[in-house]
């Protein structure tokens, strides 16, 4: 009995996406035979649930649009995912850490006994180490509101600090990312009639326009793709103690998909861009330079320039060779 309300109330969370599964899948995921997943599926159409049976093509069984789950249906692996979800958040958003704590003490107490002792067997401290150039969390009411303009395709006008002065834009938002610990809006621009990748800290909203807009199809059919490969998404050089930058013979959207957070690109060429970046040491910057495997010209300042003559002089040594002149 243990083993099929387990089962059940697995099945009840998968039906809760709204996808519509063929019998296969299921069994597949609760690893019982389609003969069980069947008489799973009457179980719970006895309990009352309206699953439907979906002829055809790509049908199967889905959950009926009328019907309502209870108010939280955990399967163990999802109660792990809802507790370090609610852990890391603050490392991203602003405003929100009493928020998360409260959800997840919420969740807690309506899980199941067997869920809840998943979700309350990891507790996640988060931690920076130097390999990581993120952001400061971004404000979560910013992305309430922008979120809340996506999903209602309502323009936004924001004020908008990019590499010069700020500037008043109005924009159709489709989109948010969050990558490298970094919160971007993926926008189009009617004014200038192109597309936008913008950082989320450095957009000050304005009042609400409440006016509709058609949604388009974003660039490489993936915001997230857009992002990577956009270098004037409005990233700026981190702050660290050596700072340097190069020409790189590399086009600006493949660097832009690489570059550590915390780094700028700029087009320079279709074929190559200069990268500007900051580190902990000029030897470890030198190092990120030849990660991208590419000519490198117009280095600056002078310690990086010095930084990349030890590490081949070091390199020479170590495969045989002597020092240079």
């Amino acid at each position: 009995m243990a083993d099929t309300s387990a089962r059940t109330l697995k099945l009840l969370s998968i039906f809760g996406t709204g996808a519509t599964r063929t019998a296969e899948e299921l069994a597949s995921r609760v690893r019982v035979s389609l003969r069980t997943v069947r008489r799973d599926i009457d179980t719970l159409r006895d309990l009352g649930y309206d699953i439907e049976a979906v002829r055809g093509a790509g049908g199967g069984y889905r959950l009926g649009l009328a019907t309502r789950l209870p108010p939280v249906v955990f399967d163990e692996d999802q109660a792990v995912a809802a507790a370090v979800a609610l852990q890391t958040v603050p490392t991203i958003l602003s405003g929100i850490r009493e928020n998360a704590t409260r959800a997840l003490t919420t969740l807690h107490q309506a899980m199941p006994a067997r869920s809840r002792l998943h979700a309350e067997a990891f507790t996640v401290s988060s931690a920076r180490n130097y390999w990581e150039f993120p952001a400061p969390p971004i404000d979560a009411e910013i992305v309430r509101t922008i979120g809340t303009a996506i999903s209602r395709r309502h323009r936004v006008q924001v004020e908008y600090t990019g590499d010069g002065e700020a500037v008043t834009l109005t924009l159709e938002p489709h989109d948010l990312v969050v990558w490298a610990a970094r919160w971007y809006l993926v926008a189009f621009d009617p004014a200038a009639d192109r597309w936008r990748a913008m950082r989320l800290d450095r957009l000050t909203l304005g009042a609400p326009t409440h006016k509709p807009f058609e949604r388009r199809s974003v660039p490489h059919g993936d915001p997230v793709n857009f992002v990577m490969t956009t270098h004037d998404r409005g990233d700026v050089a981190a702050e660290w103690q050596c700072r340097g930058s190069a020409l790189i013979a590399l086009p600006a959207s493949l660097v832009a998909r690489f570059a550590p957070g915390g780094s700028t690109v700029e087009h320079h060429t279709d074929d190559s861009c200069r990268l500007t970046l900051g580190a902990w040491s000029w030897a470890g910057m030198a190092g990120l330079f030849l990660t991208f495997d590419a000519d490198i010209t117009e280095v600056e300042p002078i310690e990086l320039r010095q930084a990349m003559r030890s590490i081949r002089d070091r390199i020479n040594l170590g495969v045989g060779d002597g020092p240079s002149d």
